[in-house]
């Protein structure tokens, strides 16, 4: 019989017309509602994700074709229903299956087709969670990331979503000139670290429509990838916690890295402006640190030896709180 089968005449009866009409009717509603149902699932969708899949489904149809053919004596030994069904159904597994692999191994797939000619190997990059990082906007803009790059401490790749490349690029075309030069500063810094090539950094076009806040998104795509936010944004990093992500914190890292300073130390500041309470007095070390000189507010402009009387260690920053050495002596000779 062979593939005889295949090309035997179709007869239309009466009825044809009017089915061929209600599947164009069915065909334009159902058009619709993907269209309604699935364009915020297809936005979240990268574009290497969609032609995965797509690949995934045309290869589960071709081997679901190849099946038909190989089976045709056993197809032309059936009637019509039987054989359609035995059709669809051979489809409907196939394509099925290839798509159920694709949507598991999708993150090793988009490795493998599309980043392989990166300098990182792709079993190197999904060994483990540790080694993909995403930078968010105050990390970018800080600029301490591309030095960090630089001293090869930071190991894995970095992750620069598209949104918050978006997020950079209405700062740097703000009409704010101090968020202006903030946004092209942030855009100058990826261009270094790329440059630099020290770290790997790929661009993720994945995106959430259905979220409008930047860090919304940025902590639930750390979630889908299991990957750490580096970032020195005081606020995302609390809420970062409530998601269960992990975070890098540029401020954690440059404080653990400060020299120490104890209680009892003396040291020269200089002292700039008024501090919040009454009496003080602000200074800064080298590195930025901020010193509250208690009594600091008679020595404004000048250089003083202080005493350090305790040290405050937050996320946020270090803060040391000190005493004029002149005010300590006068009242411990005064006793």
């Amino acid at each position: 019989m062979g593939l005889a089968w295949v090309f035997k005449p179709v007869t239309f009866n009466r009825y044809f017309w009017v089915v061929y009409v209600l599947i164009l009717v069915f065909s334009w509603v159902f058009h619709q509602l993907l269209k309604y149902f699935l364009s915020g699932w297809l936005n979240r969708l990268s574009i290497q994700e969609i032609i995965i899949k797509g690949a995934a489904l045309l290869n589960g149809l071709g081997v679901a074709a190849l099946l038909v053919v190989a089976s045709g004596p056993l197809m032309g030994s059936l009637d019509n229903i039987r054989r359609s069904v035995l059709i669809v159904s051979l489809l409907l597994f196939c394509s099925g299956l290839f798509m159920f692999i694709a949507s598991i191994k999708t993150k090793e797939l988009v490795e493998l087709f599309f980043y392989s000619n990166q300098c990182t190997e792709p079993k190197k990059i999904s060994a483990g969670k540790d080694l993909l990082k995403i930078l968010d906007t105050s990390a970018i803009i800080d600029g301490r990331i591309a030095d960090l790059c630089k001293t090869g401490f930071l190991e894995g790749v970095l992750i620069i979503p598209h949104f918050v490349l978006n997020e950079l690029q209405k700062i740097a075309d703000s009409s704010d000139p101090l968020r202006r030069n903030r946004g092209r500063r942030g855009l100058d810094i990826l261009n270094k670290i790329q440059k630099e090539n020290q770290v790997p950094v790929r661009i993720f076009d994945m995106d959430y429509e259905d979220l409008a806040e930047v860090d919304t998104k940025l902590l639930r795509l750390a979630k889908e990838f299991e990957a750490k936010v580096v970032t020195n944004d005081f606020n995302l990093n609390k809420v970062a916690e409530l998601y269960g992500v992990e975070v890098l914190n540029i401020n954690d890292l440059s404080n653990a890295i400060k020299p120490v300073v104890l209680p009892g130390e003396e040291m020269m500041v200089h002292v700039l402006r008024d501090g919040k309470e009454y009496g003080q007095g602000i200074g800064y070390l080298e590195d930025g640190t901020m010193i509250v000189v208690e009594g600091g507010k008679n020595y404004i402009g000048l250089n003083t030896d202080i005493i350090v009387t305790s040290v405050l260690q937050t996320s946020a920053g270090r803060m040391i709180f000190a005493k004029p050495k002149d005010y300590l002596v006068s009242k411990v000779t005064s006793l």
